[in-house]
């Protein structure tokens, strides 16, 4: 399958793989490009939501999420953890930065 940064390009991930992994993965190998910030990664287990995306388009199934970081409202309107998220289908994503984390993965604000 196929996830597709919105304006940023795309990464090939599979069922069994966490939806971060593979945009790390398609970042480093330069397929998503110009994003306006670092790609958030943080504590990788669905913890601190660092990693706030949401998807705009496709299925996807989740392991836990910190409902600290993602509340059941923001959810239903496609907010995940990036780390936390496996597609099902191709998914189309925003990585967008007024979906800030509520707090760093150390705890600081």
């Amino acid at each position: 399958m196929t996830v597709t940064i919105e304006g940023h390009g795309s990464a090939s991930v599979s069922t069994e793989e966490r939806l971060l992994v593979a945009l790390e993965r398609a970042r480093g190998l330069g397929q998503i490009t110009g994003l306006p910030r670092k790609l958030p990664v943080g504590c990788r287990r669905g913890g601190c939501g660092v990693c706030r995306a949401q998807v705009i388009a496709g299925d996807y199934r989740r392991a836990p999420m910190s409902r600290e970081h993602v509340s059941p409202s923001e959810e239903a309107e496609g907010v995940v953890l990036t780390c936390a998220i496996y597609a099902q289908s191709d998914l189309m994503l925003r990585l967008d930065a007024r979906l800030p984390a509520k707090r760093s993965c150390d705890g600081n604000d």
